[in-house]
């Protein structure tokens, strides 16, 4: 038996149900095993084949729960070596697991809040990006576009877009206030729980693509002015998305 495998036999864990939110029962799981020392700093996790059996959950959620991990800073994942605990206490983090994707309250006090905090963000992006920096969020875009062609609904990607503005803007603070979330910042879980057209999923997604480019696209050309404009009108049309569904229990 490996040193993962004999890892596994101390793990104290429970099977997720389908009711569950999988990924972030999965990690919450992970990290009460790391805060309890059945794992050591410096040790690697069990294999994603065996998470999968531990938890009777796809590689896909074990992937995204070690994603929420890494945002806490306990782990860090190396090619060829694999996920090894960083520290048995989470950096200091807000919200990585208190976000509810799926709750629309949830999903409107968070944008109103990135209203506030990423238009700002963006005009000082524009101001401030380098052109390596620029080059990464072309590259952010163009993972959405690839995953919009797979059919996926993107929510990492597009999480990642924005990190990328943030971190565009040099300001350390910045970067360390977005990277508190994962990917549930992204509302996008309830168009697939609505009773939307799939035709009108794809449309929505190609809107959020196009106004990705316009902000891209002020930041690159350092119009400041022009990238604070553009992305208040991104998150307030989502604002204003989800404020209907409240209102009428429907995606218009």
């Amino acid at each position: 038996m490996n040193s993962e495998g004999k890892l596994v036999n101390r793990f104290q864990i429970e099977r997720v149900g389908k009711s569950d939110s999988l990924a972030s029962n999965v990690a919450k799981q992970l990290e009460q095993q790391i805060a309890a020392g059945a794992i050591a700093v410096g040790d690697k996790l069990p294999t994603e084949n065996e998470l999968c059996d531990l938890f009777g959950v796809s590689r896909t959620v074990i992937r995204e729960a070690i994603t929420q991990l890494k945002s806490l800073g306990l782990v860090e994942t190396k090619r060829g070596v694999g996920t090894s605990v960083l520290r048995t206490q989470a950096a200091e983090t807000l919200f990585a697991y208190q976000i509810d994707p799926t709750a629309i309250d949830d999903i409107l006090y968070i944008l109103e809040m990135r209203i506030s905090v990423e238009t700002t963000a963006c005009e000082l992006a524009a101001l401030r990006r380098t052109e390596e920096e620029v080059a990464l969020l072309e590259a952010h875009f163009q993972a959405f576009d690839e995953a919009l062609s797979r059919g996926e609904l993107a929510r990492k990607e597009d999480y990642e877009f924005h990190l990328a503005i943030c971190t565009a803007t040099r300001n350390p603070f910045l970067k360390q206030f977005y990277e508190q979330f994962n990917k549930n910042v992204i509302p996008r879980a309830n168009l697939v729980n609505s009773d939307l057209k799939q035709v009108a999923t794809d449309n929505y997604l190609q809107r959020v693509r196009s106004e990705h480019l316009e902000i891209l696209n002020c930041i690159k050309n350092k119009d400041a002015e022009g990238a604070k404009q553009a992305m208040h009108n991104h998150l307030y049309r989502a604002y204003h998305l989800y404020q209907r569904y409240q209102d009428n229990n429907k995606f218009d």
